[in-house]
């Protein structure tokens, strides 16, 4: 979790794993919207081969992540890094739903 997978490229990348029992619901969805929509940065998140506007509920909803799923964060702007450390951060508390 929370670990760096992009290489030298200017994107910030981290993969996340749900640990939610319930899964990625929506009160989690809620909060991980919420966070990633205070950065300045371009936050994208991805499961398989579908990718949403990480600041977009409806979107990240559409994931439907179970216990378990492994999402792809993205981040490109000003605080790219403070972003993907704080949803990293989100994912390993279960995103203070549990």
């Amino acid at each position: 979790m929370g670990d760096d997978v992009s290489g030298a490229g200017p994107l910030k990348e981290a993969r996340l794993t749900i640990l939610n029992q319930d899964g990625f619901h929506a009160r989690p969805c809620s909060v991980f919207v919420h966070m990633a929509s205070r950065f300045k940065s371009e936050i994208w998140v991805r499961r398989d081969d579908v990718e949403v506007n990480a600041k977009s509920l409806l979107g990240v909803m559409m994931l439907a992540a179970e216990a378990g799923a492994e999402l792809i964060v993205r981040a490109e702007g000003p605080d790219e890094d403070e972003a993907i450390e704080a949803l990293s951060k989100l994912a390993e508390e279960k995103f203070g739903t549990e």
